[in-house]
């Protein structure tokens, strides 16, 4: 089967979980034998860290006749290069786009000022032109969202495939856009919603967006059943048309490869993730607190970034913790494994989490997790502790009990180990092609 999919992360281009998800889907579907063409929005002339060369899909002469797209749109512009295969039947290609996950209004405003798109060649001898309307990029987020499906959409009109996959709100565009063009279905994978990121005080445009996404598409997978019930209930989709898939997570070998020596006189509880309100960064700072006066010789650890940075960093000077907290900023790559295999304990209190799949990368480096009951990846664990994420005092009273009884962080972490056995990425890719032959009517 040939898989078109649109994504706005993928390693090395990382920010969050929806890359490592990314990774692992692909990865497990081309073992399976499918073909996917991964397209994934880029700055040109962004540096590059990767295990594989990433090409950018730059110069692609396009019939005319293709742009198709509505009169409000801002300038496009496509792009191609070679492509190369990952992982054997994996393609990378490469739209000319300043999307990165996570962005708000004000962010993708800085990171375009002064960003121009080149203007492109006339048509060829054959009367093929390029998508080449020259100018800016999008005005704001929202139009530079709709462009880069425009753009994206043009490659489901070059070649042939049998369906479309498509992650999260900004490929929403993308996805419908190629499902024209291709007459192909689409699948939309959901990872996470306005809802969760910004609880109540949602963006109207993101959970519009979202809404007509899920409306269009054949069929919705949701990373967990959490997820599911709160399309249904918050966007009004029929339950038949979405399937829950749980994210898993592939194996490394940290331990052995970094030998840390942990001292036993300084026991480090982790926070690894975005630090804004969906992941419940505030309720970490405030256990800590509880911890503290239990337990004086904990170190805490706040990895990441996010708007809610600078407000941790001055309640904590407040509650007078600063030599017990340290904010390492964003990790990526063999540092977060290696802030794992540092760690006595990881807590993830999230308010909102449609899966979450830092717990399970814990898990594998054998250190206890605590994990919000919002979540996902909840219903998947059952050696993890759970806690739900307002409960200061139950958060620490766990955090306490695993730091001060061994036997109990050893039992936790072989119950995990158990929990593990059955989480693989080849099983999430077996029912991800179960829904594709679901909507092309095809026989399992």
């Amino acid at each position: 089967m040939r898989i078109l999919m649109f994504g706005w992360e993928f390693p090395p281009h990382m920010s969050g979980g929806l890359g490592t998800a990314c990774f692992g889907i692909t990865k497990a579907l081309a073992a399976m034998g499918h073909e996917i063409t991964f397209v994934l929005p880029r700055i040109k002339g962004e540096k590059e860290h990767s295990h594989v060369e990433l090409l950018s899909a730059s110069d692609v002469p396009v019939p005319l006749s293709y742009v198709n797209a509505p009169a409000y749109l801002p300038a496009m512009d496509t792009k191609e290069d070679p492509f190369q295969y990952l992982f054997h039947k994996l393609r990378m290609r490469m739209v000319n786009s300043p999307l990165r996950p996570y962005l708000t209004e004000s962010q993708y405003a800085e990171l375009i000022s002064g960003t121009k798109i080149s203007p492109l060649s006339k048509p060829d001898s054959e009367g093929r032109g390029l998508l080449s309307i020259p100018g800016d990029y999008g005005p704001d987020l929202i139009a530079e969202v709709i462009r880069y499906g425009a753009v994206a959409g043009v490659i489901a009109g070059n070649e042939r495939f049998d369906v479309i996959h498509a992650h999260d709100w900004m490929t929403i565009f993308a996805g419908i856009h190629a499902r024209k063009v291709g007459n192909i279905p689409l699948v939309l994978h959901v990872h996470a919603l306005e809802f969760d990121r910004s609880g109540e005080h949602i963006n109207q445009d993101v959970y519009d967006i979202e809404r007509r996404g899920m409306e269009a598409a054949d069929h919705i997978i949701a990373v967990s059943h959490y997820t599911k019930r709160v399309i249904v209930e918050r966007y009004g989709i029929n339950p038949q048309k979405i399937t829950a898939v749980h994210n898993a997570v592939y194996r490394n070998e940290a331990r052995q490869a970094y030998h840390v020596s942990k001292k036993k006189s300084a026991k480090i509880v982790l926070f690894l993730g975005r630090i804004t309100f969906q992941k419940g960064p505030d309720y970490f700072v405030e256990a800590a607190a509880k911890v503290l006066k239990a337990l004086p010789d904990v170190k805490f650890v706040m990895a990441g970034a996010g708007d809610m940075m600078p407000r941790m960093i001055e309640r904590v000077a407040e509650l007078g913790l600063g030599r017990h907290f340290h904010f390492t900023g964003f990790l990526r790559g063999t540092d977060i494994e290696k802030i794992f295999t540092m760690s006595d304990l990881y807590v993830m209190p999230s308010v909102s989490e449609p899966f979450g799949i830092s717990p399970l990368e814990a898990m594998m480096c054998d250190v206890p997790v605590i994990i919000s009951r919002q979540s996902g990846v909840a219903e998947i664990l059952q050696g993890a502790m759970k806690v739900d994420f307002w409960d200061v005092n139950e958060i620490a009273n766990k955090i306490i009990a695993i730091l001060k009884y061994p036997v109990l962080a050893a039992e936790i972490v072989a119950r995990s180990r158990e929990d593990l056995r059955n989480i693989h990425w080849e099983n999430a890719a077996s029912q991800i092609v179960k829904t594709y032959q679901r909507i092309l009517h095809k026989p399992d």
